[in-house]
This record gives C-alpha cells, sequence and structure tokens, in this order.
C-alpha cells in the first residue's frame, strides 16, 4: 500500500478525521475595526448575477464583495511594512501551506484575563512536556475565543480603551520569528496581534515580525479543542490572488484517532 493509498483508506475508516477549523464566512462574520483616521476592510456580501431567471434561466450565482483579510484568512508576508516586497499570496508554495501543527493551550489563562500576553515561557514549557516545536510548523494559540464568534461585540471585547483581546507580546513575537522555525502562527481572534497591540514596542509586533520571518498568520480559527497538543496535519487553502496580501482560507486539520 502507498502511502497516500494508506491515507484514503484512513480517511475512509475514519481512522484519520478531518476537523474543519474555518468559521462560516458571512455578512455577520466579524472583520477588524481600525480607529480613524485608517480605512476599513469591508465584510462580505453578495451581489445575484442570476438566480433561476431571465438572466440565467438555469444557473445560480454571486459575486463576491470583500476583503482580502475576512474571516478565517492567511496573511502573506507582503501585508506588513516589515516585509513590503515580501510573498504575495499567489507565490507561496503549496508545500508550504501544509505541515505539522502544535496547539499551545491557554485558555486557563486567558479566563483569567482577555488581555493574556503569550511569553516565550509559555511555549518553552509546552516544549518541557510535548517537545520542541518542530521546524516547518504550525503554531496554533488556543484561547477559547472561538466561542464569541457569533456574538461580534463579545468577539471584538471592546471598550474606550480599545479591544481587550489576547495574542503574543512583542517579546514572544521576536522570539518565534528569531528563535524558532515556524511555518506559520494561528488564533481564534480576528487577528494575529493582542488587541492592545497598537501601544506595543514596536506596533503589532506579531505582524512586525513573523510577516517579516516570512512567517504566515491564520486568524479566526476555531475547533483547535478537537485537536491534539502534537501529531495532527494542518492543511491551508488560500486563494492565490495575484499580488494579494492575504485571502479567506478553507482550514482544515487531518487528526489521527
Amino acid at each position: 500500500m502507498t502511502v497516500l493509498s494508506a491515507l484514503v483508506a484512513a480517511l475512509e475508516s475514519a481512522d484519520v478525521e478531518v476537523v474543519d477549523l474555518t468559521a462560516p464566512l458571512s455578512p455577520s462574520t466579524p472583520v477588524l475595526q481600525l480607529p480613524p483616521p485608517f480605512a476599513n476592510t469591508i465584510p462580505l456580501s453578495l451581489e445575484a448575477v442570476s438566480a433561476f431567471d431571465d438572466a440565467g434561466p438555469a444557473w445560480k450565482w454571486n459575486n463576491i464583495h470583500t476583503g482580502e483579510h475576512t474571516g478565517t484568512h492567511l496573511d502573506a508576508p507582503a501585508h506588513w511594512i516589515t516585509a513590503r516586497d515580501g510573498e504575495t499570496v499567489d507565490a507561496i508554495p503549496p508545500s508550504k501551506l501544509i505541515g505539522p501543527v502544535v496547539v499551545v493551550d491557554v485558555r486557563a489563562q486567558v479566563a483569567a484575563d482577555p488581555d493574556f500576553l503569550l511569553e516565550p515561557e509559555h511555549v518553552e514549557a509546552w516544549e518541557a512536556e510535548h517537545g520542541r516545536v518542530p521546524d516547518g510548523a504550525w503554531l496554533l494559540l488556543r484561547t477559547g475565543w472561538s466561542a464569541r464568534q457569533e456574538d461580534a461585540v463579545a468577539f471584538a471585547n471592546a471598550d474606550e480603551n480599545g479591544p481587550h483581546t489576547p495574542g503574543p507580546s512583542a517579546r514572544a513575537a521576536r522570539w518565534l520569528a528569531s528563535e524558532r522555525t515556524i511555518a506559520g502562527f494561528g488564533v481564534e481572534t480576528v487577528g494575529i496581534d493582542a488587541g492592545a497591540a497598537g501601544g506595543f514596542e514596536p506596533p503589532f509586533p506579531a505582524h512586525h515580525f513573523l510577516l517579516e520571518a516570512g512567517t504566515y498568520g491564520l486568524t479566526q480559527l476555531r475547533n483547535l479543542e478537537k485537536l491534539p497538543a502534537t501529531g495532527a496535519v494542518l492543511v491551508v487553502s488560500p486563494l492565490p490572488i495575484v499580488g494579494g496580501t492575504g485571502s479567506p482560507s478553507r482550514v482544515f486539520a487531518l487528526v489521527e484517532k
């Protein structure tokens, strides 16, 4: 039996489960809101082209209106000024979009403090239990935040001081970019940075350091509770938008039972 035929057999027998990590994309999907004077991307909307009518009697289809960074999406390096000449989404080798996944669980810390910041010590503690994060792995931060995705207000969790959502500290972002060789960093929140990251030094350090290093970002993931800490394989499927800085993506994991 070949490797691929063994995989097909495992999928058919449910020895390998496909876990969808993607939030459904609809007009109500939460979208990042930047304060003035910054411009914001648009949420999803559909414009009917035809719907079994005179414009198309036997077919129904829509035009899609949305931004590259809406819903569950991938950030390509070219998204950020520190990598402005880096990879656009269409240039990402497909082989880099499939790889091992590790899940760092910080739900308890986030339940106690929505402004929780991941530090290098949290990853090192994870490594003491599970082994070093493999080169080329996707590191996903399990915060429990996806439980808020159906409520835009709770998901943003903002007040007069701005949003209060978890993410990496500036020190952790720099450390992940320089001390580990990960393919991507994924979160359950609206962006790969913490809600307060606009006030960090540098601002938005996950974008600053990780995209500069050629590491990809993944946002608005769900179902991370269905993944083991190690051992699963992640598959990320962005649209190859020519010159695109990112793309809404279908993200799923292969999990061995």
